[in-house]
């Protein structure tokens, strides 16, 4: 758990930072994906261009039999024509059905490329970004988001190229056959195209808008799943519902807004195609009365725009679909084009084994977006810690520990100064190699929904996977899984049912919490850094375990070089030496017996670790604590702890 108040996470649904482009330059940023399926789409376009052509041939061949055999009433010749439609159907039902298997599998594998580019870049950007985005955002881009591109792809994309060329074509054919009802047809039609032009602008906010909150939702859905517990705990189910059902009820409305859009350009779709052709009919009747137009030629001009009907009714759920994909890809492309402001070096620096000598040189660093008025949190923090030393770190809530922490593997990084391994900035080692060097526990162990073994080993990628098929690294990894739980006493984890291959669930929520933190230690330890790093990682622990896990520690700690955020009195007596923060800056470093002697706030901060164990209590970030002045009582058992020294 964090020390420290982190800024508060921006609105969900506010438009992204950077400039919102057109709706056919959007999706053209797709190609990058979209590239290697392009053959396959082409492919399954110009078989739906095919089968429409073949739908549009069929009136032709109506208007064959109606002006012959059916006017010169030899029904024998029916039959050949008839034969013709029959296979001309069949033809464009194959084409329809190659249309769909051209595209199913190139549509799945471009989804799969694009939801890999996601993971990989939110795995790949800093934790600063997580701190701003809520997990339900990333989530809804993730699934639905990704789902929506792919049917638009596979289905919208391919239609709305075919159904265009056809609309054309069709035209075409009808002015062909009559160029004053082809002419009525084609005017008729134009308001379509304002009222297409009028929908894109509204829809497209809606449409936004709409995914967004769908990204809260899950957001609210995720937490409180996380968070059963607690809800059920302070029974606030009903509290929990009622924030759900009004976000709900947001997104409802945002939906019914979207659905009166949709329903406006179909009335549109509907009525004007219906004028046009009762138009064209009351036209063609006189034409064909006065002896300008046969009737075969009559029913052929009816039949090609029945072929149309569709072509030109799909035109608004087609243009909604794009509106839709494209807001996806926007929202896509808000994780993609995130600035990554924790990068390698263009030349890193390697070493094979550090020492494990770890400074801090005037190290200044602040939350992004945090208020000026605040100042920096670590305002100028100069520590040493040497190789094989292990420096315990305390200090009152929000002086900053876990900042620190987080600064050795540049979870952040500094905003003056430097971190240094070996003399070394540690922005100049890759961040693989850094964090192969450093290895953190943290006081809220999180755990994967994996088995103990993948768990534990998570730090040692060479004793996994396909890797420990060989007998060898199979006993190497069986043997550091095997340490490892020994010296963070998880041995409990050969009781649980399938031992250490048990899958502990999602977070570990199936372990307790003392459970979670020993195996989140031996994670650590398994690493076997040249650097460890424990943010109060036995905060869960009764005092027993807490006493049997540090002294096993220290065999581990007797050649490793560790920096140990403490909140106990017995964690502070594992180090060799200690580190006060105060105030974002350290003010001592010393034993523990001389900062007893030496500093009031450090007997401040030791007594009242003293007072909450005696309490039972654990010291959790978020109690705020005051130093007493120089004229106040001593607190309660410092005499006793100043004697002890």
């Amino acid at each position: 758990m964090s020390d420290t108040v982190q800024p508060q996470q921006p609105a969900a649904t506010e438009p992204p930072p950077h400039e919102q482009l057109g709706a056919l330059r959007a999706l053209w940023r797709l190609r990058e994906y979209a590239g290697p399926a392009m053959p396959a789409f082409a492919g399954s376009m110009a078989a739906a261009l095919v089968a429409q052509l073949i739908a549009l041939t069929i009136p032709q061949v109506l208007q064959q039999i109606v002006d012959g055999p059916l006017a010169d009433g030899d029904a024998s010749a029916v039959v050949p024509l008839a034969m013709l439609v029959f296979g001309l159907g069949a033809a464009e039902a194959l084409l329809y059905a190659l249309r769909r298997w051209l595209v199913v599998g190139p549509g799945t594998k471009v989804e799969a490329r694009m939801r890999n580019a996601l993971y990989a870049k939110l795995q790949d950007l800093p934790v600063s970004f997580h701190d701003r985005w809520p997990s339900g955002q990333l989530l809804s881009r993730a699934v639905s988001d990704l789902g929506l591109i792919r049917r638009w792809l596979s289905f919208g994309l391919v239609l709305t190229g075919a159904n265009l060329v056809i609309i054309v074509v069709g035209v075409g054919i009808l002015m062909s056959m009559n160029w004053m009802l082809g002419l009525i047809f084609l005017v008729c039609s134009l308001p379509l195209w304002w009222a297409g032009w009028r929908f894109e602008g509204r829809y497209s906010e809606k449409s936004r808008l709409s995914q967004d909150q769908q990204g809260d939702l899950a957001t609210a859905v995720e937490e409180s799943v996380h968070g059963i517990r607690v809800l059920k705990a302070f029974g606030r189910g009903k509290h929990a519902l009622s924030s759900f059902r009004a976000q709900a009820e947001s997104l409802r409305r945002t939906e019914i807004e979207k659905a009166r859009l949709d329903a406006n350009i179909w009335v549109w779709i509907m009525v004007v195609p219906t004028v046009a052709l009762a138009l064209c009919l009351v036209v063609g009747i006189w034409l064909a009365a006065n002896g300008q137009l046969t009737v075969g030629e009559l029913v052929a001009f009816f039949a090609t725009a029945a072929v149309l009907a569709w072509p030109i009714e799909s035109i608004g759920f087609m243009l909604a679909f794009a509106l839709d994909a494209r807001t996806a890809t926007d929202r896509f492309f808000d994780i993609l084009d995130s600035e990554n402001t924790i990068v390698d070096p263009a030349e890193p620096r390697h070493d094979e084994r550090p020492r494990g000598e770890l400074a801090f040189s005037n190290v200044h660093f602040r939350y992004q977006d945090s208020p000026d008025r605040f100042g920096d949190l670590l305002d100028g923090v100069d520590l040493v810690v040497e190789p094989g030393e292990t420096m315990a770190l305390v200090g009152l809530t929000g002086s900053g520990k876990t900042t620190m922490t987080a600064l050795t593997t540049r979870l952040y990084d500094v905003t003056g100064g430097s971190v240094e391994l070996d003399g070394v900035d540690v922005r100049a080692f890759t961040r693989d190699e850094l964090r192969r060097h450093i290895a953190m526990a943290f006081e809220d162990a999180t755990l994967f929904s994996a088995s103990v073994r993948e768990n534990v080993l998570l730090g040692r990628p060479e004793l996994t996977g396909d890797a420990a098929t060989d007998p060898a690294v199979a006993a190497e990894a069986e043997r550091v899984l095997d340490e490892a739980l020994r010296i963070a006493q998880a041995g409990f984890a050969y009781d649980l049912p399938e031992g250490v291959d048990t899958k502990v669930g999602e977070e570990g929520m199936s372990l307790s919490g003392g459970q979670r933190q020993r195996l989140a230690l031996a994670r650590a330890v398994a690493a076997k850094p040249a650097v460890l790093v424990l943010d109060d990682p036995l905060s869960a622990l009764d005092v027993a375990t807490e006493a049997r896990v540090e002294a096993e520690l220290r065999s581990v700690l007797a050649d490793t070089t560790a920096l140990i955020v403490a909140h106990r009195p017995s964690t502070v007596m594992l180090a060799d030496r200690v580190a006060l923060l105060e105030a974002g800056r350290v003010t001592a470093v010393g034993t523990h017996s001389e900062l007893l002697r030496e500093s009031e706030h450090y007997r401040f901060v030791i007594s009242s670790f003293e007072d909450d164990e005696r309490r039972g209590v654990e010291t959790r970030p978020g109690l705020e604590t005051r130093p007493p002045s120089s004229g106040a009582p001593r607190p309660a058992g410092l005499e006793r702890e100043e004697a002890a020294s």
